[in-house]
């Protein structure tokens, strides 16, 4: 893969600038949170309803309890309504903002004769075995429906699993606080709504290789499951997700914030 020598030299000023930052200590003002998929882009789909439609009021009520619970912290969506907003765009709008969390929420899913499967995992950027890369290949398939991916992502094919350790320049930097975060989600949905667990796993997806700031991608359940499917749909259940990720934003400000 080639990265131009400006991309690069952008690159290299952002991991500087992140190494002196956390050095110095710093405060959570802007959180980036992303509604997965959306317009053309529909997700997962389950027997009545699709991933970006529960993404989406997943997001926006995480959000409002966010600006209520939280004034002082600046809320972004890549989103606001059923819109398709490609994956590079999702990462540019929270490296823009200088966002010091980014959010991306999606439901899981499984095919046909494993419908059984239920629970929660969280993601960080990583690249692991192929076998590991599940989740990682479904949601990063949407760019194929982009014009011209190819050359926005540098050559990147969402086939080809290899690739995905070529989009790991920002990963490391950021690992640690990821996984602290992603640790803290998958703990409130378990001790806050006694959901089933399925870790916090690295894998490659490309919407959180590309962000320059901790960043998660939290699958809230399987809509492929009859009864996540009907939980996820529910106003109760949405509100029960969102109270659980906005309770680990809280620790993980209160944790990761220096005086």
């Amino acid at each position: 893969m080639k990265i131009k020598l400006a991309v690069t030299s952008v690159f290299i000023l952002t991991l500087f600038s992140v190494q002196i930052l956390f050095a110095q200590g710093y405060k959570i003002k802007t959180i980036v949170i992303d509604p997965g998929h959306g317009g053309r882009k529909p997700g997962a789909s389950g027997s009545y309803s699709k991933e970006k439609d529960i993404a989406l009021k997943v997001a926006l009520k995480l959000g409002a309890k966010l600006q209520e619970d939280m004034p002082g912290i600046k809320v972004i969506y890549t989103r606001t309504k059923d819109i398709d907003v490609d994956l590079y765009r999702r990462a540019e709008i929270a490296n823009n903002a200088n966002a010091d969390l980014f959010i991306s929420v999606h439901c899981n899913s499984m095919p046909p004769g494993n419908k059984h499967v239920k629970g929660t995992e969280t993601l960080v950027a990583g690249s692991h075995r192929l076998k590991e890369q599940d989740a990682a290949i479904r949601e990063n398939a949407d760019i194929k429906l982009e014009k011209n991916y190819k050359s926005k992502y540098d050559g990147y094919d969402p086939n080809k699993p290899g690739t995905f350790i070529l989009m790991s320049l920002l990963k490391n930097t950021f690992r640690d606080k990821s996984i602290k975060f992603a640790k803290l989600i998958q703990n409130s949905y378990i001790n806050r709504d006694n959901r089933a667990s399925r870790g916090v796993k690295e894998q490659g997806v490309l919407v959180l290789q590309r962000c320059g700031m901790p960043a998660i991608l939290t699958e809230v359940g399987f809509i492929s499951n009859k009864e996540e499917e009907k939980y996820i749909n529910s106003s109760s259940g949405q509100n029960e997700i969102a109270e659980s990720i906005l309770a680990a934003i809280k620790k993980y400000k209160k944790d990761i914030e220096i005086d």
